[in-house]
């Protein structure tokens, strides 16, 4: 999937159906020339659904049809029948979706199970015939219901992407080049920042045909909670991976300090997000000799007090094994 077909935020308007009319009908048939009422109901207006579908990984398909309209219930007719309810209109989501007023910004629901159904519109109800109205003293209505309207709202439709693992760094850190070597995704690379501006997705085989889904999330900056660079836009997408992988440069000028920087703004976007199991990985590994390597992991282990770490290099393949068996064994505690 390109970048460019990558949507994770669109509007929509839904318009559920009217309620049928009832009908007012008075029996008339031969020898019954005073049958009295007979009208049926009308029937439901058609509602609209908001469903889960877990091969859409995208909001694209909703890009250029944004109005979402279901039938009117029919009228009720004699002899009691009632009208036809008015046909349901489905809005098929991928998994992870946030369904929100677009007028109050309230969340009203967040799809997260394939078939999941959420009635975002609810049709109108049906008008009552006159054979409900029918009395000892009234034996003879001739009136009925008219049918309830249906729901009109916009809405706004919020994709947090689902995957196992996000990659978390700041910009230029080597998530998009890493994806590209350990999946089959084709993100894009280039040596300056925000080279990625929407999430891309691969999913990456381990031993024994396991997979597991990791996802590139735009890079973080300074003030991202609060907006800044591409701020809440991305933040969202980390609430959803269930494994964080930090990735910090090793020509970093502060490695603990880069990453105190990244646990922060996921603090003050969401402290939920620090109970997330967490790795951290020192990219671009090649440019260090051995004896480098040696006194930067007794920098690390006294940084990180324990803390998980590994380190790779994606342009030189090392250290990959390493990282998805460590994945592979979070993923699966």
């Amino acid at each position: 999937m390109t970048e460019g077909n990558f949507v994770d935020y669109v509007k929509i308007h839904v318009a559920s159906g009217k309620g049928g009319q009832g009908s007012a009908h008075l029996r008339r048939e031969k020898f019954v020339p005073k049958g009295g009422p007979d009208g049926g109901d009308g029937g439901r207006g058609g509602h609209v659904v908001v469903k889960g579908n877990k091969n859409l990984w995208t909001l694209y398909h909703l890009k250029f049809k944004r109005h979402f309209k279901a039938e009117h219930g029919m009228a009720g007719g004699k002899q009691t029948s009632t009208g036809a309810d008015g046909t349901d209109v489905y809005v098929e989501v991928p998994l992870g979706t946030v369904i929100k007023n677009s007028e109050t910004g309230a969340v009203l629901k967040e799809i997260t199970e394939e078939g999941e159904e959420f009635v975002v519109a609810k049709g109108g109800k049906g008008g009552l015939g006159n054979a409900h109205f029918k009395s000892a003293t009234n034996q003879t209505p001739r009136y009925a219901q008219p049918g309830l309207p249906g729901e009109e709202w916009d809405l706004t439709l919020e994709l947090k992407v689902l995957a196992d693992v996000g990659l978390v760094g700041f910009p230029n850190a080597g998530k998009s080049t890493l994806l590209s070597v350990i999946t089959a995704a084709k993100p894009k690379i280039a040596d300056y920042e925000f080279t990625t501006l929407k999430p891309n997705l691969g999913i990456v085989s381990h031993r024994d045909f396991q997979t597991f889904v990791v996802a590139d999330i735009p890079g973080i900056i300074e003030g991202a909670a609060e907006g800044k660079g591409l701020g809440h836009y991305f933040l969202r997408h980390i609430e959803r991976n269930s494994t964080l992988l930090f990735m910090i440069p090793a020509d970093a000028k502060d490695i603990r300090e880069q990453y105190d920087i990244l646990l922060d703004e996921l603090k003050r976007y969401n402290p939920e997000l620090l109970d997330k199991q967490r790795l951290i990985a020192i990219t671009k590994s090649d440019m260090l000799d051995d004896e480098l390597k040696l006194e930067m992991k007794e920098q690390l282990d006294t940084d990180f007090k324990g803390r998980d770490y590994v380190f790779i290099s994606s342009v030189a393949q090392q250290g990959l094994t390493e990282l998805k068996d460590r994945l592979w064994t979070m993923l699966n505690l």
